[in-house]
């Protein structure tokens, strides 16, 4: 009888992003309040206790899913107008995907009243975004983060009066009153 390498136990590769599409999928089809950790995890075709062995909180596994949906945000070459344009049709992008714009601006209303979720957005989305933003750019913190706090803001609200990404005419309008504001040194 020959034995096998693997350990015993479901295969672990490939939960995250499993759990990560049923993330997305779950919140685009129920809206982030009713895509509990539960459903998620049934969508996922995994147990609960899989999602919490990984992320404590529905809030903390929407952080790590967002950073999956985003990646690196593209900042490398051109001018400051053209790194300032790419970066917010980038955003507006990712925000206008399936699932995306729901469980960021779901996540984000939490965090409001919430103050462990809210050091969490923090430290693990915005803080990686901010610091190559303000490597891109030279910028300061507080520079930066109302640069994102305009761009950010705008994107999320459309989506929540709207339900709707914000559409690209009004991306370029965007990317133009906020390159006309931040474009200069």
């Amino acid at each position: 009888m020959a034995s096998s390498a693997r350990p015993p136990g479901r295969p672990r590769a490939g939960v995250h992003d499993a759990v990560f599409a049923a993330t997305l999928s779950t919140v685009e089809e129920l809206g982030y309040a009713r895509a509990t950790v539960e459903r998620i995890a049934a969508a996922a075709g995994v147990a609960k206790t899989t999602i919490y062995r990984r992320w404590p909180s529905k809030g903390e596994l929407i952080v790590d899913c967002l950073l999956d949906a985003f990646g690196p945000a593209p900042l490398a070459g051109g001018s400051r107008a053209e790194t300032l344009t790419a970066a917010i049709r980038w955003a507006a992008a990712k925000i206008g995907e399936p699932g995306v714009g729901d469980a960021f601006a779901g996540v984000f209303s939490d965090a409001v009243s919430d103050p462990a979720l809210r050091a969490v957005l923090s430290s693990r989305l915005q803080d990686p975004y901010r610091l190559a933003l303000q490597d891109a750019l030279g910028e300061p913190e507080s520079r930066v983060l109302f640069f994102v706090d305009v761009v950010v803001g705008a994107l999320l609200h459309r989506m929540g009066m709207t339900g709707e990404p914000m559409v690209d005419a009004d991306v370029t309008a965007l990317a133009e009153m906020v390159v006309a504001h931040f474009g200069q040194r």
